[in-house]
C-alpha cells in the first residue's frame, strides 16, 4: 500500500497532501457502511483526533488544488501492470453513465434527470465513465460529472459549487469521446469500445470513434435507419433496422452462447448484415432472444469485419461488466457517499475511489485466482487490503 500511494501521489507536491491522500484511501478501504468523511474519520482514529482527521480529509478533497488526471493514470497503470503479469490483455473499453441520488439541490450537477441506476427520472447527479476489461478483470479508468445546461448557465450556482470558468456544457457522448481520446494519448489499452444505445445511436459519437481509429460495438435503437449492402456491393434502400430484421428469414439466425451464467449458459439467436449508415459501412448485428416474438436488439460493429458472429457477440456482451464496476465502487468504496458541495471535491473523491479500486484489483490479481464466473469483490477485499 505504501508503494502504491507513493506512485499515485507523485504529482502531489505537498507531503501533507500525500499523507492525507493515504489516510482518505485507508478510510475508503476499511469496513463501514458509510464512507463520507466524518464516519471514516471516526473509524480511523481515537475520539480525540476525529476532528483533526476530518479536517485533513476535508482540506484534501475540497481545498487542495491537485490534478486528478495524472493520479488516475498512475493508479490504472499500477493495476495494468498486474493484469499484464497474469498474461491477460484488455479486450474491451466500456462507456456508460450512473446516477447518484440526492435529496437537495446544491450538490454540483444535481437535477431531475433520468438515471439507469434508479430506472427513472429522479433528483440526482449523473457521471459518465470509461472502464476497461480483460477476460477476468474490469477496471474504471475515468469518470466525469455531467453538468446539465441549467447548471452551466447559472452563474450563482457555479460560484457556490466552485465550478471553474473553463468548464462548459458537454453532452454525455462528447464527454465519453474526450475520455477515450485522453486514454489513448496516455497509452491506456482500450480494445473494442462498447456502449448502450444512448451513445451508440448518436451518429457523431460513432464518427468520433472512427476518427480516433477506435473499433466499436454499440447498441442502437430499433428506429435507426440503415441501407443494406448486397453481396455485389450494391447499396439498397434505407429502412429502419426493426423493419429490416422482420424481413430476414428465421433460418438466418444462429444460436450463440457467450458465457456461462450463475444458473445456466447465456445464449440467444443472432444474424448479421453488412449495412451503410450515413457515409460509413459497418456490420449490423441483430439479436432475436429465445422466447421473444421478434428480433428486438440491434448493434453496429465497426473494425471487426473478419470476426465470426460468435466472436462479435462475445465482445458485445461484455458491456455488463460496467455494471459490476458501479456495484463494486458504490457498495465497497463509497463512490456515491460524497456529501460535499464543490465540483473539485466531487472529482477528488472519485479519483480516490478509482485509485482504491485499482489497488484492490492489483492485489487480487497477484494473490488470488479470479474468474468473472465466480469471484465476488467483497470475498477478497479484506485480505487484499
Amino acid at each position: 500500500m505504501e508503494q502504491f500511494i507513493e506512485r499515485v501521489t507523485g504529482s502531489l507536491r505537498d507531503h501533507r497532501s500525500r499523507a492525507s491522500f493515504a489516510l482518505y484511501a485507508q478510510g475508503l478501504l476499511t469496513d463501514g457502511e458509510r464512507k463520507s468523511m466524518e464516519p471514516m474519520a471516526a473509524r480511523l482514529c481515537a475520539p480525540d483526533d476525529v476532528e483533526a482527521t476530518h479536517d485533513r480529509m476535508l482540506h484534501l478533497v475540497s481545498k487542495s488544488q491537485w490534478d486528478d488526471a495524472p493520479v488516475r493514470d498512475e493508479a490504472v497503470g499500477y493495476a495494468l501492470d498486474a493484469v499484464r503479469a497474469r498474461g491477460e490483455h484488455i479486450e474491451v473499453s466500456i462507456i456508460d453513465d450512473t446516477g447518484f441520488l440526492k435529496q437537495g439541490k446544491h450538490s454540483p450537477g444535481v437535477h431531475r434527470q433520468y438515471t439507469g441506476s434508479a430506472g427513472k427520472t429522479a433528483n440526482c447527479q449523473v457521471a459518465v465513465s470509461l472502464s476497461i476489461a480483460s477476460r477476468d478483470t474490469h477496471l474504471p479508468v475515468d469518470m466525469g460529472l455531467y453538468l446539465p445546461e441549467v447548471w452551466i448557465n447559472d452563474p450563482a450556482r457555479r460560484r457556490a459549487a466552485k465550478i471553474p470558468s473553463e468548464v462548459v456544457f458537454r453532452t454525455k457522448w462528447t464527454m465519453a469521446l474526450l475520455m477515450i481520446e485522453r486514454a489513448k494519448k496516455v497509452g491506456i489499452p482500450l480494445g473494442t469500445t462498447l456502449a448502450d444505445s444512448a451513445y451508440g445511436d448518436v451518429a457523431e459519437f460513432r464518427a468520433g470513434l472512427m476518427l480516433l481509429e477506435q473499433p466499436y460495438a454499440v447498441a442502437i435503437h430499433s428506429t435507426t435507419t440503415v441501407a443494406v449492402i448486397g453481396r455485389s456491393g450494391r447499396v439498397g434502400e434505407s429502412s429502419q433496422v426493426a423493419k429490416l430484421a422482420a424481413g430476414i428469414s428465421k433460418k438466418a439466425f444462429r444460436r450463440v452462447t457467450w458465457r456461462q451464467g450463475s444458473a445456466r449458459a447465456l445464449s440467444s439467436r443472432f444474424a448479421r448484415q453488412r449495412v451503410r449508415v450515413g457515409n460509413f459501412e459497418q456490420t449490423l448485428l441483430i439479436e432475436w432472444p429465445i422466447g421473444e416474438a421478434k428480433p428486438n436488439d440491434f448493434s453496429l460493429v465497426h473494425g471487426h469485419d473478419a470476426l465470426s458472429t460468435k466472436q462479435m457477440v462475445r465482445i458485445l456482451k461484455q458491456r455488463w461488466r460496467t455494471e459490476r464496476v458501479y456495484e463494486d465502487m458504490k457498495g465497497e468504496l463509497g463512490l456515491d457517499h460524497f456529501e460535499g458541495r464543490s465540483y473539485r471535491g466531487w472529482n477528488h473523491h472519485v479519483t480516490l475511489a478509482i485509485c482504491c479500486y485499482a489497488f484492490v484489483v492489483a492485489e487480487q490479481l497477484r494473490f488470488f485466482f479470479l474468474t468473472t464466473r465466480g469471484a465476488r469483490w467483497n470475498e477478497t477485499l479484506a485480505p487484499a487490503a
